[in-house]
C-alpha cells in the first residue's frame, strides 16, 4: 500500500472490560487512529473508558455505534456468548474485524461468521496472543526453516488458574459450551496446529474430568490425543482447575516438539521469574462479585496481556494490537489469526469435549450442527 493511500482508521470497540480497555487505550496512542467510538451495556463502565482515551463517541448499543459512518475497523471484545450479532453487523458493514477469541460459542454461528466473512472479503483477525511473543515467533522461523526437520511428535500441557473459570461461566448460565478447551485450551491448540502449519488434525480422542468445578457447570481437565494426516501424533492437555493460591497469575504452557532432525522444547511456565511478598496479589482476572484469597508468591509475566511500567501495558498484547493497526493501515503481513484459523480451533476444542462425552474416538472435521446437537 501506498503511503498516500492510507486512510485514518475510524475504529470501533464493542466491549469495555479488561481486554477492550487496552486495545482501545493503545489505539489513542497509534497515529493512524483518527476516531474512536465504544459501546458497552454498563454505562458506568464505558463512560470510563471514554474519558480515560477522549473517546469520540460512546454508546450502550453496538447498532447505534457500528452504524456510524466514521467507523471503518471494529474490535470485537464482549463475553464470549455475545459475539455474534456485533461481528455479523461489522461484516456487514466491510468493516476490518478484530475478534476476540473464538468467534462464537455456538459452533453454528462460528460457521456463519466464517461463512460471512468469506463472502464479503473483509480482513477479519481473531485474537491469539501468544503467536506475538518473542519466543513462539523464533519457534516459528526456525520450523519454518526446517531446523529440526519433519516434525512427528508433539506434545502440550497447560496449566491454569482457576480464578480464570470462575470468572468466565460466572458472567452466565450458559455454560455448556464454557470448557477448559473451548475457553482456555483454544490458546495452546492455536499454537501448537500454528507451528503445525500444514499438518491436518484427522482424529482425535480425549476425556475430561469436573470434580473441582462441576458445581460451576464446568470442566476440571481435558487431555486428548490427535492423529494428523501425515500420522504424525499430538497430545493437547490442559487443566485450570489449579487452586486460586497458584502462583500463575493466569497461566503455563510446556510444548515439546519432536523433528526427524532434532528437538525444540519450549518452557513457559513463568517460574524463572518468582517473586514472595507479605503483600498479597491480586487476581489475574477478578469479576465482579468474587474475591479471591490472598496470594503471596507470584510467577511474573504469567498474566498473558503483558506487564505494567509506567501505566502502560508492554507484552504480547501490545504488539498484537498496534500490529494489527498497522495490518489495516499498511497492509502489512503479520502473524494473526484468521477467522478461518479461529473457526478451526473451535470447532477442534469442541471435538475434544465430543470426544471425553462420547468416551471414543471422534473423526475430524466434525459438523457444527452434530456438535451443538450432542454438546448442549
Amino acid at each position: 500500500m501506498n503511503h498516500k493511500d492510507r486512510k485514518q482508521i475510524g475504529l470501533a470497540v464493542v466491549g469495555c472490560g479488561t481486554i477492550g480497555r487496552i486495545r482501545a487505550k493503545l489505539a489513542r496512542d497509534y497515529p493512524g487512529v483518527g476516531w474512536i467510538g465504544l459501546c458497552d451495556l454498563k454505562s458506568d463502565i464505558g463512560g470510563a473508558l471514554r474519558d480515560d482515551v477522549d473517546a469520540d463517541f460512546f454508546t450502550t448499543d453496538f447498532r447505534e455505534l457500528l452504524n456510524r459512518p466514521e467507523v471503518t475497523a471494529t474490535i470485537i471484545a464482549t463475553d464470549e456468548n455475545f459475539h455474534f450479532a456485533p461481528t455479523m453487523l461489522a461484516i456487514e458493514k466491510g468493516h476490518d474485524l478484530f475478534i476476540e477469541k473464538p468467534l462464537a460459542t455456538d459452533a453454528r454461528q462460528s460457521q456463519q461468521i466464517l461463512d460471512a466473512i468469506n463472502a464479503a472479503g473483509v480482513d477479519a483477525v481473531v485474537g491469539y496472543t501468544n503467536r506475538f511473543r518473542r519466543r513462539f515467533l523464533t519457534v516459528k522461523e526456525r520450523l519454518i526453516t526446517g531446523q529440526i526437520g519433519d516434525v512427528h511428535s508433539v506434545v502440550t500441557r497447560a496449566f491454569m488458574n482457576k480464578m480464570v473459570p470462575i470468572a468466565t461461566v460466572q458472567r452466565t448460565q450458559e455454560r455448556a459450551t464454557l470448557t477448559p478447551m473451548v475457553v482456555s485450551g483454544t490458546h495452546s491448540l492455536d499454537m501448537s496446529l500454528w507451528l503445525l502449519e500444514g499438518k491436518t488434525p484427522t482424529s482425535v480422542y480425549a476425556q475430561s474430568t469436573d470434580k473441582v468445578l462441576g458445581e460451576w457447570g464446568t470442566k476440571d481437565s481435558t487431555f486428548g490425543v490427535f492423529t494428523m494426516d501425515d500420522g504424525s501424533i499430538f497430545s493437547m492437555n490442559i487443566s485450570w482447575a489449579l487452586p486460586e493460591v497458584w502462583p500463575g497469575a493466569v497461566y503455563g504452557i510446556e510444548i515439546g516438539i519432536v523433528g526427524s532432525e532434532g528437538v525444540i522444547d519450549i518452557e513457559d511456565t513463568h517460574r524463572d521469574l518468582v517473586m514472595a511478598t507479605n503483600f498479597a496479589q491480586g487476581a489475574g482476572y477478578a469479576p465482579e462479585g468474587y474475591t479471591a484469597p490472598a496470594r503471596h508468591v507470584e510467577f511474573l509475566t504469567s498474566y498473558p496481556p503483558g506487564d505494567l511500567h509506567l501505566d502502560q501495558l508492554w507484552g504480547p498484547m501490545r504488539e498484537e494490537t498496534n500490529s494489527w493497526y498497522q495490518r489495516i493501515y499498511t497492509g502489512q503481513a503479520t502473524p494473526h489469526a484468521t477467522a478461518a484459523d479461529g473457526h478451526r480451533n473451535l470447532l477442534t476444542t469442541m471435538a475434544m469435549d465430543l470426544s471425553a462425552k462420547r468416551g471414543e474416538a471422534v473423526q475430524l472435521p466434525v459438523d457444527a450442527d452434530e456438535l451443538m446437537r450432542e454438546l448442549t
